[in-house]
């Protein structure tokens, strides 16, 4: 049994490049076109699917284990061609179990030229098969890391957009709150004014909080940390929005506000400085 594996393997490994220029996608219209455009040019293209053909090949007669790492890294370097490509996860999983039909179509010729044992096919498909399997689960796995990136950039643009730091005149520059205000946006308000203050020369910040629903004893404590955080930087901060009841938890608290100029709102503060005629 393991000559007549190891006979159909050697002849697989000996046929890989010959088999990979068989490997037919016809079927996946929308595939074809991508591969037409690809920026993998089609030679390396088809000796990188001899490269898995022979891996099926050695599977047969060689440690399974290194087969199984050879076949991940070829999966997950195919996965990132595909996404370069733009290819979708699923024309690429189908066009993974297009390689069975070529790998079978050998083992049925030598079948029928050697009159191997029937039970030898179904050992070749007990080791062949779980290595596609490994292929299509490390490709699925990639594109997921991917789409879970893209997903990351945009929530991290879209959270940034959240904290809009806008550019009045020279070194001064609004920051209008909206909505709730927990540990994370506290940190993210941190990392995107001080970005901004030292990206524009700011000298100074009008935070507005009047569209801040609630402003609990945490979120007070938040902005106090922003605005130290600004004032080390030598950035002078006024809070336009203050209800009294924001006000009565400041002051409950014990922090400091005495160096941060408050005003009722963003127009108030705005007219103040000139910019806004009353």
């Amino acid at each position: 049994m393991k000559d007549e594996l190891r006979y159909i393997g050697q002849k697989v490994v000996e046929k890989k490049i010959e088999l990979a220029k068989k490997v037919d996608f016809g079927t996946d219209g929308q595939l074809m076109q991508k591969i037409a455009v690809s920026k993998f040019p089609l030679t390396e293209r088809v000796e990188y699917r001899a490269k898995l053909i022979g891996y099926f090949g050695e599977a047969l007669y060689e440690d399974t284990e290194i087969i199984k790492e050879r076949v991940s890294d070829w999966a997950a370097k195919a996965a990132h061609v595909a996404i370069n490509d733009h290819i979708s996860l699923s024309s690429t999983l189908r066009g993974i179990y297009s390689y069975r039909t070529v790998i079978w179509d050998v083992f049925t010729e030598e079948l029928e030229k050697r009159k191997f044992a029937p039970i030898t096919m179904l050992d070749v498909s007990k080791i062949i098969d779980p290595l596609i399997d490994i292929v299509c689960s490390i490709i699925g796995e990639e594109f997921e890391k991917h789409n879970h990136n893209l997903m990351k950039v945009a929530y991290t643009a879209l959270e940034e957009l959240s904290v809009p730091v806008v550019p009045l005149t020279e070194g001064l520059a609004i920051v209008p709150l909206v909505g709730n205000i927990d540990t994370h946006r506290a940190k993210l308000i941190m990392d995107v004014t001080l970005h901004e203050a030292a990206k524009l020369k700011l000298t100074d910040i009008i935070f507005d909080v009047s569209g801040v629903p609630i402003i609990d004893t945490m979120v007070a404590n938040q902005l106090f940390h922003i605005v130290h955080a600004l004032r080390l930087l030598g950035v002078k901060v006024m809070l336009t929005g203050i209800r009294p009841e924001i006000a009565q938890t400041i002051i409950s608290l014990g922090m400091d506000f005495s160096g941060i100029q408050t005003r009722a709102s963003m127009k108030q503060a705005l007219e103040e400085i000139g910019i806004l005629k009353s």
